[in-house]
């Protein structure tokens, strides 16, 4: 099993470079990062995890800066958000985002996708929040069509692009009714969040990884039924606390990545916690 880490980087925590140094030496599978561009002062919105929201959100890195940095000073390395917030970019230049970084690192990127939790972040950047789920569906869309092979136009609810030359083009083949890289969705399973994955997906991001046995029935149910192939569902526990026997059920459901959380710290504190990790890694 793969074993990956995510973590709030911010201008407080061990910097990008020193960080994805320390995974390679040590044999992790992945750096996931998240995104907020901003957290309103006044805000309804509770945090989902309970309580006053921790001090990191306001002050996370952009992980398309600092996987930038990372994908620079290693050569196998996964790189990956956890998770990409389409509804609050403009997709012809999150697309060109996501295939430069693809491009220059070799193919090694994953594109975490989620529809966000925060209606004051989301409504400061034009979201309506109802049609959120839709409007991921639609920018996903466009950006694939930026990233065929042909120039291929495309319009959806939500806005449209002509056929156009975009380059460079992420680095992985078609799979299916998917074009670009690795793409996983984040959120609650469901109905809506399983027939999304289907369509325009790799797979699925589950935060936490609870509740695996009984959902992941219902996801490959979904999957064959859209023409997709078994074999190539992936599901990705994410922000994992790990022990021996969690990690053991996973791998018999079938499950080949985990992404650890790490904790938003300087850099001692962090290389501990690696530390602390590497029994969980292959080989170990």
């Amino acid at each position: 099993m793969r074993i990956a880490v995510t973590i709030f980087l911010t201008d407080e925590t061990i910097a990008p470079v020193r960080l994805a140094r320390a995974l390679e030496q040590r044999g992790y599978a992945g750096l996931y990062l998240p995104e907020h561009t901003h957290i309103p002062v006044e805000r309804t919105t509770p945090y989902p995890a309970g309580g006053d929201l921790p001090r990191e959100y306001g002050r996370t890195l952009d992980p398309f800066v600092a996987l930038g940095q990372a994908a620079a000073v290693t050569e196998r390395l996964g790189l990956g958000t956890g998770v990409t917030l389409p509804a609050q970019h403009d997709p012809i230049a999150l697309a060109k985002q996501i295939a430069t970084l693809d491009h220059l690192s070799g193919g090694r990127f994953t594109l975490g996708v989620g529809y966000g939790w925060n209606v004051e972040e989301a409504a400061d950047h034009g979201v309506n929040w109802r049609t959120r789920r839709d409007l991921v569906r639609d920018r996903m869309r466009l950006m694939q069509a930026l990233w065929s092979g042909e120039p291929t136009a495309y319009e959806g609810g939500f806005g449209g692009v002509r056929a156009s030359h975009a380059y460079p083009k992420p680095a992985r083949a078609p799979r299916g009714p998917v074009t670009g890289p690795r793409t996983l969705v984040g959120g609650t399973a469901g109905p809506k969040l399983f027939a999304h994955i289907a369509e325009y997906a790799d797979g699925w991001l589950p935060i936490g990884g609870r509740g695996l046995t009984e959902s992941l029935p219902v996801l490959r149910s979904v999957w064959a039924d859209a023409g997709r192939d078994p074999a190539a569902l992936q599901v990705v526990p994410y922000a994992v606390q790990p022990t021996p026997g969690k990690l053991a059920h996973y791998a018999e459901l079938g499950i080949e990545e985990v992404v650890l959380q790490l904790p938003p710290a300087g850099e001692a504190e962090v290389l501990r916690a690696l530390d602390a990790c590497t029994g969980h890694l292959p080989g170990a």
